[in-house]
């Protein structure tokens, strides 16, 4: 299987008055593609460190992040924004939707930035696969927290990234909906060849995960089965 992003030797200290806090100890980590990874953890224990830094929002203190065996962490900040715009999709728990646009021109802004041909066949599988096809032309405030989430996936998964971070995907979903949308990721990631790394709390959606890793005080290890 084919690497699409790894972290090699990577930390990340923060000071703290006079005190060095180790957020994230020496980690490496690989993704490969078709696979699905959780991420678990107590709160405070570094998870959105760690998928801050692999998705390029911060620099590792020491260590570096490959992007498709391209280095990425050490690339400017220009840089790295035109290839999270091309090659990954962030489904955040706050959801990060545009309140001046319609979710189907929240889609359509990423072919105006890139100068692309609007993909309207799977745009339209995206809304059904999500059941969000009656929400296309409505604004960010119109909808629930339940309906805003499905729409933020939809967004994320339209210009087909090859790698996805989703932070707490379910968080704002009943049952039904939160197993629905993680089986999509699930299927998703493995019919497209992608990577996805999700951070969740909700124990009940790693039966969809190919490898589960736990965080505990910056320290990444991979969980067995029987944990």
């Amino acid at each position: 299987m084919k690497q699409l992003i790894n972290m090699i030797g990577v930390t990340k200290d923060f000071l703290q008055g006079d005190n060095v806090i180790n957020a994230l100890k020496e980690t490496t980590f690989t993704a490969y593609e078709g696979e699905l990874i959780g991420i678990v953890g107590p709160s405070g224990s570094g998870k959105s460190t760690f998928l801050t830094i692999l998705g390029g929002l911060q620099k590792p203190t020491t260590g570096k992040v490959l992007l498709n065996g391209k280095p990425f962490s050490e690339l400017d900040i220009k840089e790295k924004s035109k290839i999270r715009l091309e090659k990954i999709g962030f489904i955040l728990q706050a959801s990060n939707l545009i309140p001046f646009l319609t979710i189907k021109e929240q889609m359509i802004l990423y072919n105006k930035i890139t100068k692309t041909k609007v993909n309207q066949p799977w745009m339209n599988e995206l809304f059904l696969k999500l059941d969000v096809e009656k929400l296309k032309d409505k604004y960010p405030n119109e909808l629930s927290g339940g309906e805003r989430q499905p729409t933020a996936i939809a967004k994320a998964l339209y210009h087909q990234p090859s790698v996805i971070f989703a932070d707490e995907p379910t968080a704002s979903l009943d049952t039904n909906r939160a197993y629905e949308v993680v089986k999509l990721l699930a299927k998703e990631t493995k019919e497209q060849k992608k990577a996805t790394i999700m951070v969740t709390h909700d124990e009940r959606m790693l039966e969809f995960c190919d490898k589960v890793y736990i965080i505990v005080d910056g320290v990444l290890n991979q969980r067995t089965n029987n944990e």
